[in-house]
């Protein structure tokens, strides 16, 4: 006895040099010569966690009690036949630890024959097993102690063992026990993390991948500093036994262990830095695979939609991926099956002016189920920052569940279930870049319309099925007639067709012209004998100005006015629509006189001055001209009456506006951009030369 109770001599307690390392583990390595042999070492470590855990009941463990057991309880039965050939190296280096650590010993000396021992192991099962021959000796010391008050056999033990001191003064022990609980913490991290490599799929990653390289290079050295550090804390258990109060007393030990584990945390965080590296390089590789096979699944027909859906929006099948906004249910990939298909993809600042309308025609849409307009379904698909770059805030889930419950369609229940490689597709093949996109899907999973935004926009519903060729066919049966221009914004403008009155739109932010055309306009209605019903339709990116204007038009009668501003925002959206729609299927300026109509009206917003457009009737070509030259006009009326007389008003007018159209012009054409490209040509809608482009930035206030 007086010789266990001799303090022992450390003279290794100092960590090595990096010299000192370099040559050690060329030791170290040289003892490694594996036979190949696969082990599982998962189950062994789960039973080791599990006895650390009972040892320690106040450590963090993951899961309940009752979870532990069931989990530990399947590991012993299901692989028995591996902890029976393991039983026996794991005993053989548990006595080689109880007997080398007996009085103090050499800790590396220790260790390096270790090694020798499990010479044929991989480095993660050597980690292991010496985890599970420790966790012997460990296991029963603590079993003892926290039996002995209550078995016999265990209160004998105690006896026999010689350890009244450690549970007398286990006050005076406490920072000894703690450093060793947290050096088998970090031991343990260290070890799960060494077994991830293992885990890592070949076929994703190789060997030589640098990353995987460097980590290969540094698991031994990690691998020797856990059975080091094993070394240590049996050498601590073991000498606690019968060294009575003098070695109790002590504190150096407590300080070694600290500094291991403090070692041992620091090789935990670069290797854990690698694997982070490993897994991002594994999940690119599957990215890129993930992607390409959704162009596969875009490419490939199918006999319906229910594939291309799932690989874009959610593929596995553990959870349902949509919201139904109205039972507030989550369902199926599948309810969409063999349906026309609009997706709608935007992020999270999608306009309340564009939802607003959408949702508008939907529902007008689903008041006829029988008609085949109808038969189609919307799907919100939330294209969101990556949540590794941009965390998920309660402020965004806040703001998607409000638009989420804004819509009467479909909606993907979160935006976390969009897989990267999907957004990748999304942004790089539909060119998604903030501005919604409303992409139609036929019954058969094909894309037929990469945005139906502008078919939308310009005629609705009637645009079903939505497709390419649909777009060609509306625009072939369309003439540049009033029902085009202002669709059904103003009801009462069909009325006013059918009527045979004539019909002046017109707008602009200049309140004082907009008081001098309107009057002036009354008076030369009221003398040439027509009837003229005028309608106000503001500015593109209608603010404040046109909302006071509408007042002022509405409190003194100077014509009808639109009641809210998302009218007069879709009115002017729907003739960017038409524009894009045109230069998208391949019109030109010089071939297509709605196209050239069309730019005019947008010409006349981007001036920042009044203007008008004058037609009759459905069929009638609209007359059209800035605020100034038809004022000027109008004021004039009395140089052309004779004429309106003869040759009709219309004719008349646009003969004197051709006449005194000013030699000098500076057109802006300013096009915001929400519905689709920037058009690469764009010419004057006076001279029909090509436009120089400019960049303008611009604040939307007042």
């Amino acid at each position: 006895m007086a010789a266990m109770r001799t303090r022992p001599t450390r003279g290794d307690r100092h960590m090595f040099s990096s010299s000192d390392d370099n040559a050690m583990m060329k030791n170290i390595l040289a003892t490694h010569a594996p036979d190949g042999t696969y082990f599982d070492v998962k189950p062994l470590l789960q039973i080791i966690e599990d006895i650390t855990h009972r040892a320690n009941p106040d450590t963090s463990h993951h899961g309940t009690q009752p979870e532990i057991d069931a989990i530990v309880e399947s590991v012993i039965y299901s692989d028995s036949e591996m902890l029976e050939a393991m039983a026996l190296t794991i005993n053989k280096v548990s006595c080689e630890i109880s007997c080398k650590c007996i009085g103090g010993c050499d800790a590396h000396a220790t260790t390096t024959g270790i090694f020798h021992m499990l010479s044929h192991y991989g480095w993660d099962v050597k980690a292991i097993i010496t985890l599970a021959a420790f966790m012997v000796n460990y296991g029963e010391f603590w079993l003892v102690v926290q039996l002995c008050a209550s078995n016999p056999l265990a209160k004998s033990l105690v006896h026999l063992k010689q350890m009244h001191d450690v549970l007398e003064r286990g006050e005076a022990l406490k920072p000894r026990f703690e450093a060793v609980t947290n050096l088998i913490k970090a031991m343990l991290e260290l070890t799960h993390c060494i077994v991830r490599f293992k885990d890592l799929p070949e076929q994703y990653i190789s060997p030589e991948t640098p990353e995987l390289m460097t980590a290969t290079a540094h698991i031994p050295t990690a691998v020797y500093w856990i059975i080091r550090s094993i070394v240590a804390c049996a050498s601590i258990l073991i000498n606690l036994i019968g060294m009575g109060h003098e070695h109790i007393t002590t504190t150096t030990e407590a300080w070694e262990l600290s500094s291991l584990a403090h070692k041992i945390s620091n090789i935990h965080d670069h290797l854990k830095h690698q694997l982070d590296l490993c897994n991002n390089h594994i999940n690119e590789k599957k990215q890129i695979e993930a992607y390409l096979m959704i162009i596969r699944v875009m490419e490939t027909p199918h006999l319906d939609n229910t594939k291309p859906l799932k690989h874009l929006i959610y593929l596995k099948d553990d959870q349902l991926p949509l919201y139904e906004s109205s039972t507030r249910n989550r369902v199926s990939i599948d309810i969409l099956k063999k349906k026309i298909v609009l997706l709608l993809i935007s992020d999270l600042d999608l306009p309340a002016d564009e939802l607003s309308v959408l949702d508008q025609m939907y529902r007008e849409a689903k008041l006829h189920p029988d008609r085949a307009e109808s038969q189609y379904e919307v799907v919100w698909v939330p294209v969101v920052p990556n949540h590794r770059a941009t965390p998920w805030t309660p402020e965004n889930q806040s703001k998607f569940e409000a638009l989420r419950n804004m819509m009467p369609w479909y909606s993907v229940f979160h935006p976390s279930l969009l897989d990267p490689a999907a957004i990748k597709y999304i942004k790089e093949v539909w060119h998604f870049n903030h501005k919604p996109l409303l992409l139609v899907m036929d019954p058969q999973g094909r894309i037929v319309n990469t945005n139906a935004l502008h078919m939308m926009w310009i005629w609705g519903s009637v645009a079903f099925p939505f497709t390419s060729m649909r777009e060609e066919a509306l625009w072939r049966e369309e003439t540049w007639r009033i029902e085009l221009l202002a669709d059904s914004i103003e009801p009462n403008i069909f009325g006013w067709v059918a009527e045979g009155k004539y019909i002046c739109l017109y707008g602009g932010e200049d309140l004082e012209w907009i008081e001098s055309f309107t009057k002036t306009a009354q008076v030369v209605a009221r003398k040439a004998g027509i009837q003229l019903e005028m309608l106000y339709v503001g500015k593109s990116n209608p603010r404040e100005k046109v909302r006071k204007n509408n007042d002022v038009i509405r409190a003194n009668n100077f014509s009808h006015v639109l009641p809210d501003l998302t009218l007069i925002w879709f009115f002017w959206v729907r003739l960017e629509s038409m524009l894009h729609s045109k230069l998208q299927h391949g019109k030109s300026f010089d071939e297509d006189p709605i196209l050239r109509e069309i730019n005019v009206m947008l010409t006349y917003d981007g001036n920042d001055q009044g203007w008008a457009v004058i037609c009759r009737g459905s069929n009638d070509w609209m007359r059209r001209s800035d605020g100034i030259t038809v004022l000027t006009s109008l004021t004039k009326y009395n140089e052309w009456q004779d004429a309106a007389q003869n040759q009709g008003f219309l004719p008349a007018l646009n003969e004197h506006l051709e006449a005194n159209r000013p030699p000098h012009h500076c057109n802006r054409l300013i096009l915001p951009g929400t519905t689709g490209n920037v058009p690469e040509r764009v010419v004057c809608a006076e001279c029909g030369r090509s436009m120089e482009r400019f960049f303008l930035y611009r604040c939307c206030t007042d």
